[in-house]
């Protein structure tokens, strides 16, 4: 018991079943006897605030109070984390289950395992995730992120993927987005084709490949990943590539716009901008 609230309803209980003074109650268990005796007001928007928090807790199964609160203010709300955080624990919210822990980055002494990113296009990543369709057919996904803005700057699902695919796709992005200095991976064979590092090299893009079997050293796609499956993957049933196509797509779009991230001051990578409509002098 910490809260004050968690001590009071305790105090009460023990004057009522053991039948001793209130007094005493509170020495026992440490509580000051003004705040036993002060009754907490409710401000008028407690009720609307809590059926907010415990609506976008259903929606984001996924996310802590942080990022409750950071998608309370897009929404007008005026409060501050430890507002949410009260009302989250006494309505008995909580993440199931947390991500598996990813080694560190960095050393001891603050010193970069590997590149780090320091501008947009400076770094990408990109890294294959598998899924199956219900009829039990593998479905591939290529996720690509941009590292230092976080923005995911695709997910191309099919149910196979060569490296001339991953070829042409990285064409389209280039053309879109433009040329990224590096370009990290792991060892795929998709990723380490003759082809490919030829067509990368002819560009002017660098690769920077990680270690073999050092998933840590291509943390931000990894990260990534894990969100994607956590937040999409474990909770839906694609009965078709199609489908397949569109969820991610609606996650993706949902994740560069609106999912705060903890990184960006819970801000997301490219939010939503609404330009009020200009009208012209007549």
């Amino acid at each position: 018991m910490t809260s004050p609230a968690k001590k009071r309803r305790a105090v009460e209980e023990i004057v009522k079943k053991i039948k001793v003074s209130e007094r005493r109650a509170c020495r026992v268990l440490e509580q000051p006897r003004s705040t036993q005796r002060k009754k907490r007001t409710e401000k008028p928007d407690e009720v609307q605030l809590t059926e907010d928090i415990i609506k976008l807790a259903k929606d984001y199964g996924r996310y802590g109070y942080r990022r409750i609160t950071a998608l309370l203010k897009k929404q007008g709300w005026e409060v501050n984390h430890k507002r949410v955080e009260r009302i989250w624990r006494k309505e008995g919210l909580k993440v199931p289950q947390k991500q598996p822990k990813r080694r560190r980055l960095w050393f001891n002494d603050g010193s970069c395992l590997r590149l780090k990113p320091l501008y947009k296009n400076h770094v990408w990543s990109y890294d294959f995730v598998f899924d199956r369709t219900s009829d039990g057919k593998v479905i591939k996904m290529l996720n690509v992120l941009d590292e230092y803005s976080r923005e995911c700057l695709s997910i191309y699902v099919d149910r196979k993927l060569t490296s001339i695919e991953v070829l042409y796709k990285l064409s389209e992005l280039f053309i879109l987005y433009g040329v990224p200095d590096y370009i990290r991976s792991d060892n795929g064979s998709e990723f380490i084709a003759k082809e490919l590092r030829k067509w990368l090299q002819s560009i002017g893009v660098k690769t920077a490949y990680i270690e073999p079997g050092s998933p840590w050293e291509n943390g931000y796609i990894e990260s990534f990943n894990g969100k994607l499956r956590d937040e999409l993957l474990n909770g839906e049933i694609f009965d078709t590539i199609l489908e397949a196509k569109v969820l991610t797509e609606m996650w993706r779009d949902h994740y560069n716009k609106i999912r705060p991230h903890s990184s960006l001051n819970f801000s997301p990578p490219v939010p939503e901008v609404v330009l009020p409509l200009l009208i012209a002098n007549a």
